[in-house]
């Protein structure tokens, strides 16, 4: 059975949202990201950019919509540190970020209007970010950020199914504490895509050549080389 895709809001895209609720939430989320393989699918996607691509200077990744992500901060390529730049809309999100890593670059943006000039950033990362936009809204972010970046883009999302609906919901009742996760767990996947729908969002993205990669548990790799 195929779910048809929400698109009912879930309570982390409320911004009013800016006390200890969110900093619970994205703490269980990064711990959802390391034990459900979300990590490893945004580094699979690093490495195939880093293979196609030739970094000059130290590699600028722009994470928007980055909640409380640390992904970045200890990675490296080809031996060196990249400099990350973490963008989300909430306040709060932002600090935590900061609060975790103080030496970090936090902006503190609308995805929709990001205050970057074009191919100012060598690599722009989204991961479960992309869910929470209607299709028409998601392409028109993806056109910005086609611009912005000069070597590519990798987005980390969700794949929607019926089996990944139970298993977020059985995981989320059994371990989260946190009301917004175990709301807005089950939504995400009800929110996430099937390769048809990604298809039809990317192939209005001009100078970027998009793969599809199918990942566990549950996601979808898209990553783009700039042509």
């Amino acid at each position: 059975m195929l779910l048809k895709r929400s698109y009912a809001k879930e309570i982390i895209d409320d911004l009013s949202i800016t006390d200890e609720r969110l900093d619970l939430a994205l703490h269980e989320l990064q711990v959802i990201n390391f034990f459900l393989g979300g990590n490893s699918v945004s580094r699979a996607g690093l490495s195939a950019i880093n293979r196609a691509c030739t970094f000059k200077n130290t590699p600028l990744i722009l994470d928007i919509g980055s909640g409380g992500s640390d992904l970045f901060f200890k990675m490296k390529i080809k031996g060196r540190n990249v400099e990350p730049i973490s963008a989300d809309m909430n306040i709060r999100a932002c600090r935590y970020t900061k609060l975790l890593h103080p030496e970090a670059k936090v902006v503190c943006c609308d995805a929709q209007r990001l205050p970057f000039k074009e191919n100012i950033i060598d690599i722009i990362h989204a991961s479960l970010f992309f869910h929470h936009f209607k299709e028409e809204d998601m392409a028109a972010v993806l056109r910005q950020c086609s611009l912005i970046a000069r070597h590519g883009i990798i987005i980390n999302d969700l794949r929607r199914s019926v089996f990944a609906l139970m298993g977020i919901k059985i995981l989320t009742q059994l371990f989260s504490k946190s009301r917004m996760v175990k709301n807005d767990g089950p939504l995400s996947v009800r929110r996430g895509f099937i390769k048809s729908e990604l298809m039809a969002i990317l192939s209005g993205i001009k100078q970027c050549r998009f793969h599809i990669r199918r990942k566990w548990a549950f996601r979808w790799l898209i990553y783009c080389i700039k042509e």
